[in-house]
């Protein structure tokens, strides 16, 4: 066994010095790579938000009269959410995507960019904004929202890959804990819906069937410490940030979520 080892650990010397030696006088061209497309780690994947889109297509039920849109919001206090233009870029194949006024759109599939594993970029740094599918049904009065469409919009974009990043104290929960649907459908899941303006208050109406969301459901939870900022989807809108009992079956898709905004409030400045 000694005599074993020993001439292992002989081998083991030599060869980085045989190795090396070969390299000197056998070294083969060097060969360029050219990068056409550079990824920033959060911009989004074209394939987990076709995921998204086949999220939506299954469940439309939810809400079968709305539409698939996606939109951007801000994140940091100093997006220029102006002028926003988006591409989905592959490894030989780039498609631009127009942009509605609201920073919404719509994505289109495309077989060769899915295989290129291609990646959804903006003309901005992808953290100083917000991605969520935004999935609206006709007839839903302004001010308001459908349960439904809600419902949906939290499977398609946990699907899609649409939350930006988490604390990394939360690094070790398993899939299970973050799947589409722990989260869409159990009370702690906590996915963050925003209103187009400050909320002071959230209730919900199904026929004669009415019921103020609690404080902790509002402002993502009652408010962040500054230091949890960074790693919310909320960290510019946590006024307008709010939870919804998704997971509540005994609230009908057609439940309405009807807001009265802080400027609506009593006492509230015009």
């Amino acid at each position: 066994m000694r005599r074993l080892f020993r001439s292992w650990f002989v081998v083991a010397a030599v060869a980085p010095c045989a190795l090396a030696a070969h390299a000197q006088t056998a070294q083969p061209p060097m060969q360029t790579v050219i990068v056409k497309n550079t990824r920033d780690p959060v911009d989004k994947s074209y394939r987990k938000m076709v995921k998204g889109m086949d999220r939506f297509a299954r469940d439309h039920a939810l809400a079968p009269q709305a539409e698939l849109r996606f939109r951007l919001l801000p994140r940091l206090p100093n997006a220029d959410m102006r002028g926003i233009t988006l591409r989905i870029a592959g490894d030989t194949t780039s498609q631009v995507l127009p942009v509605a006024p609201d920073n919404s759109f719509t994505l289109v599939r495309n077989e060769q960019l899915l295989r290129e594993d291609a990646a959804v970029l903006a003309n901005r740094k992808t953290a100083s904004m917000t991605w969520r599918a935004s999935i609206v049904s006709p007839g839903v009065p302004e001010g308001k929202r459908r349960l439904g469409d809600l419902r949906l919009e939290c499977k398609v974009g946990m699907d899609a890959g649409l939350i930006s990043n988490t604390s990394p104290m939360f690094a070790w929960l398993s899939d299970a804990l973050t799947s589409t649907e722990a989260v869409c459908g159990q009370p702690d899941g906590n996915y963050v819906f925003f209103a187009e303006r400050p909320i002071f208050s959230v209730t919900l109406r199904a026929g004669d069937r009415t019921d103020v969301l609690p404080f902790k459901m509002l402002y993502a939870g009652g408010g962040k410490a500054p230091d949890e900022l960074p790693y919310c989807d909320c960290q510019v809108l946590l006024d307008r940030s709010y939870y919804a009992p998704i997971w509540d079956a005994s609230w009908p898709d057609d439940t309405l979520v009807e807001f009265e905004y802080m400027t609506d409030a009593p006492g509230a400045a015009p």
